[in-house]
């Protein structure tokens, strides 16, 4: 599919949005679609269709909510890291930049926006990233400037939940939402034992002594952490 300008007729860049709220979809569909340089080639609720949608459209970026029903946005942006290696990301959340920004630019990610910013972000980003640049805030650059200078074993953490893995991680934070051990699994379409597992390892980083220590935590960290 060509995108082309209605009054130019320029070809514009062609982007893919990954959301599985189909109001935030067509949101940013619309924003997008009225700026002069983009245009939505494709849209996905879920990480399947957005591989489907990809090789389809042929996107020139995408951007994906990090929160999606069975593989997460982290894993599909790794997956695409290693399919489609040219394409540019842009990994949107609800979650402080602080939490997730660093982890995602690791993952394959090239920006990170939270949704509670600006439309304006957006376009800013996608501009950044085609170009070749990475879009997060000059906080989140400095702290991957120290880091990338510093051996893992040897980095100090700014939070004890930068020590998990990202699995564990959404894990975790599907405990704070109050999600159960099935309805996790049920979730990220996993086993029930390997959900148990995974929350083994997350009470062991975390020190934490019993199960109910460990809803606790979760739940304080994620009314804590989410911006609303």
């Amino acid at each position: 599919m060509t995108c082309q300008h209605l009054h130019t007729g320029k070809d514009r860049i062609k982007v893919l949005v990954v959301d599985d709220h189909p109001i935030v979809r067509f949101g940013l569909i619309n924003f997008i679609n009225n700026d002069k340089d983009f245009c939505v080639c494709g849209e996905a609720d879920n990480a399947h269709n957005a591989l489907q949608a990809i090789q389809e459209s042929a996107p020139d970026v995408a951007i994906i909510d990090i929160r999606l029903k069975g593989q997460s946005g982290i894993e599909l942006i790794k997956n695409i890291k290693v399919r489609y290696p040219d394409l540019p990301v842009i990994a949107l959340s609800i979650y402080d930049e602080a939490i997730y920004a660093e982890r995602l630019i690791c993952a394959g990610a090239r920006g990170y926006i939270m949704k509670q910013e600006g439309c304006e972000r957006v376009i800013e980003g996608l501009h950044q990233v085609v170009d070749g640049g990475i879009y997060v805030s000059d906080k989140i650059r400095s702290k991957m400037e120290r880091n990338k200078h510093i051996e893992k074993k040897n980095r100090v953490y700014e939070s004890p939940l930068d020590i998990l893995s990202d699995r564990e991680l959404e894990v975790f934070r599907l405990i704070g939402q109050g999600y159960g051990t099935r309805q996790i699994a049920k979730e990220l379409f996993l086993g029930i034992k390997t959900i148990e597992t995974y929350r083994a390892h997350i009470k062991s980083k975390l020190q934490l002594k019993d199960s109910s220590e460990l809803v606790r935590y979760a739940i304080r960290w994620g009314q804590s952490k989410l911006c609303s």
